[in-house]
């Protein structure tokens, strides 16, 4: 697979505000949560990139093979907690939009499990990371995580 564009040289400003509000919204919840959403999220949009990515940021973060292995299956695997499981449903709900399914029942989840502040939070970061996988999907983007852990390290500074 080779890049159709490189996103940073066409557009360096808007890219890196994107970036640059992207970290901000990952960093506001768990990071064990907001890899496993972006996981998520992106094994429904067929995003190989954002899945290398966000596999190896969840395993430095201390996730076990098991709970990345089971994402697919989150629904009927034992492993999650009441949390997490409100935060993939809700990730499923607002990924899969466009496909007609209610969000209702995963909205109640939601706020059984989160506050106001943590379920605008939460939205901002699923639709984060569903703009990502149409950028990498799109443009055929293919990012080393280490070049993005640098791009992190340089947008806080």
């Amino acid at each position: 697979m080779t890049a159709k564009l490189d996103l940073f040289t066409a557009a360096p400003s808007l890219m890196k505000e994107w970036q640059r509000a992207a970290f901000a919204i990952s960093s506001s919840l768990e990071p064990s949560l907001s890899e496993l959403v972006k996981i998520r999220a992106s094994q429904i949009n067929g995003c190989a990139n954002c899945l290398n990515m966000h596999t190896v940021f969840a395993r430095e973060n201390g996730e076990t093979e098991q709970r990345i292995n089971l994402l697919p299956a989150w629904r009927e695997a034992p492993c999650y907690t009441d949390r997490e499981r409100a935060a993939l449903g809700w990730t499923d709900a607002l990924t899969r939009m466009s496909e007609g399914h209610t969000h209702e029942s995963a909205y109640e989840a939601l706020t059984a499990e989160f506050t106001e502040e943590e379920q605008v939070k939460l939205t901002l970061m699923i639709n984060v990371i569903n703009g990502y996988n149409r950028l990498a999907v799109g443009f055929s983007a293919w990012v080393d995580p280490a070049a993005v852990k640098s791009a992190a390290k340089a947008a806080a500074a």
